[in-house]
């Protein structure tokens, strides 16, 4: 057996994580909390993960979620996240984040928000063939900061619990029209498996 069939087998046996970025002392059930504070021991992992390189391995992380903690990040960080979490994430892998939406106050009240909120464009600089296209600039073959990761992303929208009631089409036109409509963004980043 090769040294490369050798590592993928030893990589097979050990057990995939899930991990919740920045948990704070919630950690979500399932899930090992990663924070930058043990919060009475309630986080398995204390990392500050704006330092990298991650304490996991390349491909050992199955699943991840991040609620509330990217918007905490500088718009830099928030590139070196997504190149981490893309690195940790097995082929298939997947991260739910949870941001406040751009055009809710709850994006603006908290003073260690940083600048600038995330939208739903920022999503599709987080995909390298979109980058390729149309923000070439980005991509870490033109800056030393720049993306590496390469993820497929959806999102949708937490709304005001009264606009539950309301038809699809009100609600869609009170998205595009109104602030104070979306409370969240609710993005799943998954990275592509790989081609065989």
């Amino acid at each position: 057996m090769g040294r490369a069939a050798t590592a993928k087998k030893l990589r097979a046996a050990e057990p995939l994580r899930k991990l919740d970025f920045g948990c704070g002392p919630h950690p979500r059930e399932g899930f090992e909390g990663v924070d930058r504070l043990a919060f009475d021991g309630k986080v398995t992992h204390v990392v500050d993960l704006t330092k990298t390189p991650w304490p996991w391995k390349d491909a050992s992380v199955a699943e991840a979620h991040a609620s509330h903690f990217i918007e905490h990040l500088t718009a830099v960080q928030r590139v070196a996240f997504c190149n981490e979490l893309y690195r940790v994430l097995v082929p298939g892998g997947t991260c739910q984040i949870i941001t406040p939406h751009w055009a809710s106050c709850r994006a603006y009240g908290d003073p260690t928000h940083q600048w600038p909120p995330v939208s739903e464009f920022w999503f599709y600089y987080l995909n390298k063939d979109w980058r390729a296209g149309n923000a070439p600039h980005t991509d870490v073959a033109h800056w030393t900061d720049g993306f590496a990761c390469h993820f497929e992303a959806t999102w949708g929208y937490a709304l005001r619990p009264d606009l539950g009631v309301r038809n699809q089409e009100f609600q869609q036109f009170a998205i595009a029209n109104y602030k104070e409509v979306c409370q969240d963004i609710i993005a799943m980043l998954t990275k592509p498996k790989e081609k065989t």
